[in-house]
Order: structure tokens, then C-alpha cells, then sequence
């Protein structure tokens, strides 16, 4: 809840919000490509890279939370397909639109952040930003569909009770129990 807590008070602006929702996935597409390039086939089944990398972040999602947890294996799934496709082209294609996903992706989320005037949580916490951000997209869209909004509920006590937003920090978002 820390973690989750301390990415959404630095992503609460409504522009900032909706670039983010594009912006991670494009990013992931962008690291996934790649990712199919290595793999192996068992039976009638080609597993790469990405498949680990995404089982490897279902897995720690499972620790957070269930549901949310399997809506990301789904989506992620879904997303390895494609850019398995992607990465079946000439490498100067699939590279290259790697490339502009990776870096487009990336350019985005820190131009939500400057509308947002906070600090992106990448600059502050590389590692766990990119960790928090996938799972954080998925509980974004179930909040723009009116679902679980207990836990949204929960999370905005959370930053109240730490008594600062993006706004007042200068972009840190809760300090005393977060994790992020």
C-alpha cells in the first residue's frame, strides 16, 4: 500500500493521469520486443524472454494484490503476442519501433510530469518506479471504470495522512512510510 500510495501522490493531475496510461504500456511494448528475440520452444510452445520478465512481475504482484496481480498477467500476455509479432519483422523495423516506444514512452511520462510539476518517481527510484508503474496502470483503469474504488479510497487516506501531494513537496510524495 506504501508503494502504491507513494506513486499516486505524484500522479494525480488529470493530464499527467491519462499520459501515464499511454505512456507505460508504450514503454513495456517498447522493452518487450527485444525480449521475444531470445527464446526457446517447448513442444508447440515458444516461451522468450518477455514471458519471464512478465511472470517475474505477475509474481511480485501476487504480494500486492490478487486481482490486479492477474488483469496485468492478462494484459501483459496479450501485449508479448504483439510484440512477438513486431519483433518477427527485419531487425530494422522491430528495433526501431523498440526504439521509438522505448524512448517516445519515457519522453511522455516525464512531459505529464512537468503539467504535473512533481518529480518523476524514475528520477527519485529507477527500480521500483518501473516496478510500481505496470501494476499501477492496471489499478488506474479499474478506478476509470468506477471498480474497487475501496482501495482508491484507501490510498487517498494513505497520502492524506501523510499530509503531502506533489504539489507541496515539490514532487517527493509521502516520505515517512514510503517505500517508493
Amino acid at each position: 500500500m506504501d508503494m502504491l500510495a507513494g506513486y499516486a501522490a505524484s500522479h494525480r493531475h488529470p493530464v499527467n493521469v491519462f499520459v501515464h496510461l499511454i505512456g507505460i504500456p508504450t514503454i513495456m511494448f517498447g522493452v518487450l520486443i527485444p525480449l521475444t528475440w531470445v527464446g526457446v520452444d517447448i513442444g508447440n510452445v515458444h516461451l522468450s524472454l518477455a514471458h519471464a520478465v512478465i511472470l517475474g512481475f505477475f509474481g511480485f504482484y501476487l504480494t500486492l494484490d490478487a486481482f490486479f496481480a492477474v488483469a496485468f498477467l492478462v494484459i501483459a500476455l496479450l501485449m508479448a503476442r504483439f510484440a512477438a509479432f513486431v519483433g518477427g519483422q527485419p531487425i530494422a523495423v522491430s528495433g526501431t519501433i523498440a526504439a521509438v516506444a522505448f524512448f517516445g514512452g519515457y519522453a511522455a511520462q516525464f512531459a505529464g510530469h512537468a503539467v504535473e510539476k512533481s518529480m518523476p518517481v524514475l528520477v527519485r527510484h529507477p527500480i521500483q518506479a518501473n516496478l510500481a508503474a505496470p501494476f499501477f496502470q492496471v489499478v488506474e483503469v479499474f478506478k476509470l471504470l468506477g471498480l474497487r474504488t475501496q482501495l482508491f479510497e484507501t490510498l487517498q487516506r494513505r497520502i492524506n495522512a501523510v499530509g503531502e501531494t506533489p504539489q507541496r513537496d515539490g514532487g517527493r510524495g509521502p516520505q515517512p512510510n514510503s517505500r517508493l
